[in-house]
């Protein structure tokens, strides 16, 4: 009787060999919309956001892949992953490439493709360093399975429909802002100062307390 054939399981790579990102710039950039996004979904059950991870979208053929910069998916849990793989989960909702002058073909013609024939809703690209993106900031919605470049506001800002968002550039960094409040989406070192402020005041106030009971 002849041996039945066991096929071989697909190795996935969990990394592409590549740095995370091209510069401190960028990489402190992508730092931000991690924070700021974990931050504005951390009770959402629902809406994962990462990035820099392998990102396979056909069973089967770990050549195709990609890593996004930072990605939204709305319909899925928290946990942890190591690699995201398309047909096992959701297809994201935004991705936003923090670009450069080295990376532009890659974000501006292959990335910008595949993402639209994935289905992605949102794609933005953001020049922090101004290098060839005029503006700066740009962005894409899929209508009728096609990316429409979305229109900015005088300041340079985009609204993004996925997550209800503004997108600003703010120096070589890039904010997100509440429109419904006006407010700003803190990024970690803005949180870090406002607790220590915080901290500062609850101090002060204990120590006028303090002097009031001694009736001084």
């Amino acid at each position: 009787m002849p041996a039945i054939a066991l096929s071989r399981p697909v190795d996935y790579p969990e990394s592409d060999g590549r740095p995370m990102a091209e510069t401190q710039v960028h990489a402190r950039v992508m730092l931000d919309l991690f924070h700021t996004l974990g931050q504005r979904y951390a009770d959402v059950p629902d809406v994962y956001a990462w990035g820099n991870m392998m990102f396979y979208y056909v069973e089967g053929n770990p050549k195709a892949s990609v890593a996004p910069d930072v990605f939204l998916v709305h319909g899925v849990d928290k946990r942890v992953r190591r690699t995201y793989k398309l047909w096992e989960e959701r297809t994201p909702s935004l991705v936003v490439e923090i670009t450069s002058e080295s990376t532009k073909s890659e974000d501006m013609k292959l990335k910008k493709g595949l993402y639209e024939r994935l289905g992605i809703e949102e794609y933005f690209l953001f020049d922090p360093l101004g290098e060839y993106l005029r503006p700066r900031l740009q962005g894409y919605r899929l209508m009728n399975g096609r990316y429409e470049p979305l229109p900015a506001e005088k300041d340079g800002a985009l609204l993004s429909r996925t997550t209800g968002l503004r997108l600003e550039p703010e120096g070589d960094r890039l904010r997100l802002r509440d429109p419904a409040t006006g407010e700003p989406l803190l990024w970690a070192d803005e949180e870090a100062r406002a607790r220590e402020a915080a901290e500062e005041e609850v101090r002060k106030l204990r120590e006028e307390i303090r002097r009031l009971r001694e009736g001084r």
